[in-house]
């Protein structure tokens, strides 16, 4: 069975059926039926069912069960290794750290059940014998690219202020505008997101930054990002003076970002690389200048991600990227080379595609010279990678044991010795060969 060509697990199909089999109402419901609507192929299929969790517990008796969400209604299934998760439909209680119901009531009527769920995309339900439930017009919505609350918008963020941050999220993942109510809801209530964990908007943000729309999302939602990180309000209108750019510090930020790939750790450091420019900011008759202004930032963009509980991989990556990000990268092999041998590959073409998407940003006649820069020390890198020229010990054709075959002996030498060989073939004063290489061996042994 399909919805707009997207196949249905056997699995949901089979929980579904066997529900229905024995009297009670089941449907997949919330975003597997979105993106199933949209055509996408859903991360995970959830079920909504009028039975109770005991009742589905014995119409699965002979398969696993987890129990841990009894309380909310929600019985995990396993079937062949894979989680399932069926919710008994419910209205929830009162929301007293608007996070999560003090107490939910289990109901034997879906539009109830749909009714407390935050925008109306994610509120229809589906079964092969029902079709499409749609009490909230989320297809209409779907079509129109729109998000909306499912009924009051303010009333769905006190219950759960994550539900802000998430509709940003929606509208920039899916390119979608949030509806004027909702919208104008998402930045009157900001305030609740200080009772969120961290770790949760953390979640929401990297899925926002990654979206196709995520300038317009960014650009028209200013108040509820500098609630999440008040560290980017100098940035907002902060003029820049000069004639490489043609934006504010803060509207440059957010287009360099909607030129960069969808990598979440290049997008991150965009959204940091400018943040301490008006911190930096100095004039004189040539105009602004932002001297020191990526040191700074990355120290800023440190205590930032540490405050969101960001992992120390995360922070690391971002914050150099943040710290290289006005370096010079020529367009010369031994120029990549020493990048290669500083960074590595994976860093390397991070940090293009930060300079690169930085300099699109700039003014049309500077950014274009920056680019096409980039671009000839990116065609440089791919050529190094392809053809496996050395840049790095690994690379290097000797090791440790070849220099103490050849006499040397073991200790710090050996290990000064080889970094300077990497640094002769990266010079290219002797070639990437045992012979040439044990040959500078001798040579630097007797300097």
């Amino acid at each position: 069975m399909n919805i707009l060509n997207v196949k249905i697990p056997s699995e949901v199909l089979y929980i579904i059926g066997k529900l229905e089999e024995v009297g009670y109402e089941a449907y997949m419901v919330g975003g597997c039926v979105r993106d199933a609507v949209l055509g996408t192929e859903p991360g995970d299929w959830d079920i909504c069912t009028i039975a109770l969790p005991e009742q589905i517990i014995k119409c699965f008796e002979e398969h696993r069960t987890i129990k841990t969400g009894m309380k909310h209604g929600t019985i995990t299934l396993v079937l062949e290794e894979n989680n399932f998760e069926i919710t008994t439909y419910r209205v929830d209680g009162i929301y007293s750290d608007s996070r999560r119901p003090d107490t939910v009531e289990f109901v034997s009527d879906l539009k109830k059940d749909l009714l407390r769920r935050d925008f109306t995309i994610n509120a229809m339900a589906y079964s092969p014998k029902s079709g499409i439930i749609d009490f909230f017009g989320g297809q209409d919505d779907l079509k129109a690219g729109l998000i909306r609350c499912v009924g009051d918008a303010d009333e769905r963020f006190k219950e759960d202020a994550l539900r802000i941050i998430r509709a940003l999220r929606f509208a920039s993942a899916l390119g979608f505008t949030i509806e004027r109510s909702t919208a104008d809801s998402c930045i009157a209530n900001k305030r609740l997101l200080s009772k969120i964990a961290v770790e949760r908007i953390s979640c929401e943000l990297n899925k926002l930054i990654t979206g196709q729309g995520v300038f317009h999302v960014l650009m028209n939602f200013i108040p509820v990002i500098t609630k999440i990180i008040p560290e980017i309000a100098p940035m907002i209108l902060f003029e820049q003076n000069s004639r490489y750019h043609c934006f504010d510090v803060f509207h440059h930020t957010v287009t360099s970002i909607n030129f960069a790939p969808n990598d979440v750790i290049v997008r991150q450091a965009l959204l940091f690389h400018d943040i301490a420019k008006p911190q930096c900011y100095t004039e004189d008759e040539h105009g602004g200048h932002f001297y020191g202004h990526p040191q700074m930032g990355a120290e800023i963009t440190k205590e930032i991600l540490l405050r969101l509980k960001y992992s120390n991989e995360a922070i690391e990556s971002i914050t150099e990227l943040v710290l290289l990000h006005d370096e010079e990268i020529c367009p010369t092999s031994k120029h990549i080379k020493r990048w290669l041998n500083r960074i590595g590959e994976t860093r390397l073409r991070q940090l293009i595609e930060v300079k690169r998407a930085d300099a699109l940003a700039h003014t049309e006649k500077y950014g274009r010279i920056r680019v096409n820069t980039i671009n000839d020390a990116e065609l440089i890198l791919n050529k190094i990678i392809e053809q496996q020229q050395c840049f790095s010990l690994r690379d290097l054709a000797i090791n440790g044991n070849d220099l103490i075959s050849f006499g040397v002996l073991p200790g710090v030498k050996i290990g000064s010795i080889l970094n300077k060989l990497v640094d002769m073939v990266i010079d290219e004063k002797v070639e990437n060969n045992k012979e040439s290489l044990l040959k500078s061996v001798k040579e630097l042994l007797y300097m």
